[in-house]
């Protein structure tokens, strides 16, 4: 994976101690990687791009690597019952271990990190192989997910050293995603405010924005929000926890069921909304559904938008504005069976905020899905 591939711009905070490229890769842990590899490239569109696993020399698990535009998915599954990695599926299901950013100075970055209080996962080290090196660290964060930082500079293999370059085996069609816009934490009551602090102080994030359980309500449930970003903007971690209300939020189940805080969901970019959401539609990827009712009076406070107004409520698109621009998008229903983790799929047109004025309609929607499953 060349560097051209991720996003990288020059802009910094005034001291930005933790300079940060991009989003590198997300590895998930799952039950069987083989076959999550087939459903991300059948339905997502994401391409094959490099294997780990005996056939390399790795005995303790598997690992797929999928690449669609500049987002890089690793799916690991343990190939032995008592691992690390088939301890942390047996507790969590399907879901997010390692949130990779990529660095020019993986060295510097752990050291930046742990001189100001980040918990080391792994100190810095060198992997090797005929295509260069590449220099990984990593730090803890939320319940068990870690950031990796990652050195590629002096690499030019396909992804990393230990890795084998595979190809799909069957004909592939992108939907037109095309970079990670941010990654979701959702953490215990009370916590939020910590590991907020935690990112401003540990990582130079600097708070972006800010909801409360009056901005994310409805009737039965509420949540409480922050996002924050680091200096050239392009890595926003919104964090997540709940707030008083009638039932059970969302996070709240989120929580239950993964056994602890993680990574909620994925907010995945497109130029192309409608193509997008009618791909994924037409392959079977389930979203939430929002009433038709939403689509009565949301023109009226979003005002003109390019896209055709009869395909965005067909697809059962949100829409919002800010001061800046406006923005689609579209939240799926958890991609297991523990109701978990989700993606979203957004489309900026010059909005740089997270859809607020879609929050009441959006987990009304989720409250209708938590019914079902009988955990409202």
């Amino acid at each position: 994976m060349s560097t051209e591939t991720l996003e990288k711009v020059t802009t910094t905070t005034e001291v930005d101690f933790l300079p940060l490229n991009g989003t590198d890769h997300i590895e998930f842990y799952v039950g069987n990687a083989k076959q999550s590899a087939y459903y991300y490239q059948s339905a997502w569109g994401y391409e094959l791009i490099a294997y780990a696993g005996p056939e390399t020399g790795v005995r303790d698990r598997a690992s797929y690597v999928l690449k669609q535009g500049k987002i890089v998915l690793v799916l690991t599954s343990s190939i032995l019952p008592d691992s690390e990695i088939a301890q942390h599926h047996a507790k969590h299901g399907d879901g997010v271990k390692v949130l990779a950013l990529w660095v020019d100075d993986a060295r510097k970055s752990y050291e930046a990190t742990t001189s100001r209080g980040a918990k080391g996962e792994m100190e810095p080290q060198v992997f090797t192989d005929e295509h260069g090196e590449v220099v990984i660290s990593a730090i803890q964060t939320y319940g068990e997910t870690i950031h990796k930082f990652v050195e590629r500079r002096n690499y030019k293999g396909t992804f990393m050293p230990g890795f084998m370059p595979k190809k799909s085996l069957m004909t592939i069609k992108p939907v037109g995603l095309k970079h990670v816009d941010h990654c979701v934490g959702n953490v215990e009551l009370g916590r939020m405010n910590d590991w907020v602090k935690f990112y401003e102080d540990v990582m130079g994030f600097k708070l972006l924005l800010t909801f409360d359980d009056k901005d994310i309500s409805t009737e039965y449930t509420a949540l409480m929000s922050k996002v924050v970003s680091n200096g050239n903007g392009y890595v926003k971690f919104p964090i997540n926890e709940p707030a008083e209300g009638k039932k059970k939020s969302q996070i709240e189940e989120y929580i239950e069921f993964y056994k602890g805080a993680g990574c909620q969901h994925i907010a995945v970019a497109t130029d192309d909304i409608i193509t997008t959401v009618g791909e994924l539609r037409a392959r079977g990827i389930e979203f939430l559904y929002v009433p038709d009712t939403y689509y009565d009076e949301v023109w009226n406070r979003v005002g003109h938008i390019n896209e055709d107004m009869e395909a965005i409520k067909r697809l059962n698109i949100l829409v919002d504005r800010d001061e800046e621009g406006y923005l689609l998008q579209l939240f799926t229903k958890p991609v297991q069976d523990r109701p978990t983790v989700f993606y979203e799929i957004i489309q900026r047109c010059g909005a740089k905020s997270f859809g607020k004025g879609n929050f009441k309609a959006l987990f009304e929607s989720i409250e209708r899905e938590q019914e079902l499953r009988g955990n409202l």
